[in-house]
């Protein structure tokens, strides 16, 4: 099962996609966290990130993809993947499908996780207020401000992604303001009819 997970931050993406993990066994790959992986690993594409990244720049979307071609032929994405937070823009989007095309591959699903952004910074607040009174760090992405520049870049950039792939038939909107349990039974439900489909 190749998914992707679409909506803006503090919609819920990463909540839900821990959840298809454990009941799937299919790895959730961020990108951040595939380009600190290859860079550590010293591969051919890690060492180009690394350059890029050492010399103060954005990373590329050739370099991007090339990371995530890595990535989806090792051992435990061979049943599938979760992208989180990719693609960002119509461009990355377009290279993805090439990339997978190349290999053969396609996506079983694009899911959308529809909330309303004038409550989010709320989620986001009470997030924050959850994770102090529970003595845990508060993410540094949970402060107001930081979270509003992150809204307002999706809005930006990503928010034109869904539209991409609702043109070619392979999105479906999630209600994200639901309950945790309830958005989870919805994705339940959308996989298996796109499975059954």
């Amino acid at each position: 099962m190749r998914l992707i997970f679409l909506g803006p931050p503090g919609a819920g993406k990463g909540t839900q996609a821990a959840r298809i993990v454990a009941k799937h066994g299919i790895p959730q790959l961020s990108t951040g966290d595939m380009l600190r992986a290859a860079v550590a690993a010293g591969t051919p594409v890690g060492q180009q990130a690394k350059a890029v990244m050492d010399a103060g720049g954005l990373v590329s979307d050739e370099i991007v993809i090339g990371i995530v071609a890595d990535r989806i032929e090792e051992p435990d994405a061979r049943k599938g993947f979760i992208l989180d937070g990719f693609p960002r823009t119509l461009a990355q989007a377009e290279a993805l499908d090439k990339m997978l095309e190349g290999k053969g591959l396609k996506l079983d699903a694009v899911l959308e996780l529809k909330v309303d952004q004038s409550k989010l910074v709320d989620r986001i607040v009470r997030r924050a207020e959850e994770a102090r009174a529970a003595g845990q760090p508060v993410r540094k992405d949970d402060d107001p401000e930081v979270f509003k520049t992150r809204l307002e870049a999706y809005n930006r950039d990503t928010a034109i992604v869904a539209p991409y792939y609702a043109k070619r038939g392979q999105l479906t909107e999630i209600d994200g303001m639901h309950p945790i349990d309830a958005v989870s039974a919805a994705i339940e439900g959308a996989l298996s009819e796109t499975v059954r489909g």
